[in-house]
């Protein structure tokens, strides 16, 4: 029907699926486009400039955000008793201690919108020091935009991989609530072989799919469909779990039983969820990607649970453990940076801080080059690949 790939990939892009009423016919020519895109992908790594080869990917962070608005998220966390009148502050340097103390009570921090051009230029930084790739994890609920991620793509010369997904119950739209699992399913599947939100511009990344403590019946028919659209695409999948040392294994038993591929499954915020060393190591066992991904926050006085964060230098002795337990192929890392806080412009982080700051003291505490390497090339390579 197509003479290359280049006119089927046309077709793609240029029909009007919303408005199409699919007959036998065409229901059987969309699914043998997709099963021809996702041969077509196996090999490569889907970014927002399109598929690359592996090799290409170098230094990875696999899990930040570029553009994001968590604000509603924030409803519900009052500002300090001292600080009533928080949100009226100037973000400023009198208000910055305020504001790294009590991040998700100062609403102006939960969105990077508005910040285009600082992110732009931490993302060049980013790259002059030794960076390549990200996988940027906003999604469904945190208000994903595939066209600046483009252009961020195009100016600094970063891969960005882009994820398609849901996040948690409390930021879904109602349409998702009353979506059919396979509903869900073909959107996940569009987004990565046809584009997402009619941009053209395709994911390459289920996730990162949110959950709740307990999980709610939306998030556990998402995690449903996550697999059956992973099964489809051989793509990866990064999940979000919900906020108790439990979440990470029963989101892992609920994907395995529907099929799912556990080992292209990154288990993110770990470093938020189980600190115990021993504990990590056995939920190692159940052979997903070990994830990392809040380094640079180094605050005793957590808003979003009764839990003890971590500092980096209490992240590096949980990797070190699960180094030294036998999983250096399964650790990945990364800032999860989605508030203008940790932005270098405000006196934050940045992107870079990993590369920086983390590696030496890794390395100063006993972390090889070799394991390093794997942790930001070699383990976010084979993950994101897809199969």
């Amino acid at each position: 029907m197509y003479s290359n790939t280049c006119d089927w990939l046309t077709h793609l892009h240029t029909c009007d699926w919303a408005n199409t009423a699919l007959t036998d016919s065409s229901e059987f020519e969309v699914e043998h486009l997709v099963v021809r895109m996702a041969e077509d992908l196996k090999g490569k790594v889907q970014t927002v400039l399109g598929p690359i080869d592996p090799a290409e990917l170098g230094r990875t962070l696999t899990h930040e955000h570029l553009m994001i608005d968590a604000s509603p998220l924030g409803v519900g966390i009052p500002p300090p008793p001292f600080l009533p009148n928080m949100n009226s502050l100037p973000f400023n340097m009198d208000n910055l201690g305020f504001i790294r103390q009590f991040p998700w009570s100062y609403k102006p921090n939960l969105t990077l919108y508005g910040e285009e051009q600082h992110v732009m230029e931490e993302l060049k930084f980013f790259k002059q020091h030794g960076g390549s790739s990200m996988v940027e994890c906003t999604i469904v609920g945190l208000e994903r935009d595939m066209n600046m991620m483009k252009r961020m793509a195009e100016e600094s010369g970063v891969n960005i991989i882009s994820g398609t997904g849901y996040y948690v119950d409390a930021a879904l739209p109602a349409e998702v609530h009353s979506a059919t699992q396979e509903q869900l399913v073909a959107t996940m599947v569009q987004d990565v072989t046809q584009g997402a939100a009619g941009t053209g511009i395709r994911c390459g990344v289920i996730g990162e799919i949110g959950t709740s403590w307990p999980i709610t019946a939306t998030e556990k028919k998402v995690l449903v469909a996550t697999a059956a659209a992973q099964t489809q695409l051989g793509c990866p999948v990064i999940i979000h779990p919900g906020r108790n040392r439990a979440a990470p294994a029963e989101v892992i038993r609920i994907l395995a039983e529907a099929g799912g591929d556990i080992s292209r499954t990154v288990m993110s915020h770990l470093d938020r969820t189980i600190c115990d060393h021993d504990e990590l190591a056995e939920f190692a066992k159940l052979g997903c990607y070990l994830e990392l991904d809040l380094f640079g926050i180094e605050v005793s006085y957590y808003q979003l649970g009764d839990f003890d964060m971590p500092s980096d230098a209490q992240r590096i002795q949980m990797i070190k453990h699960v180094l030294d337990e036998g999983y250096e192929d399964r650790v990945v890392i990364a800032h999860d940076l989605y508030t203008k806080h940790r932005l270098m412009h405000y006196g934050g982080h940045g992107y870079s801080h990993i590369l920086l700051n983390v590696v030496p003291m890794m390395l100063a505490r006993g972390i090889s080059q070799e394991q390093v390497d794997k942790m930001l090339i070699h383990n976010p390579r084979n993950w994101l690949t897809f199969k």
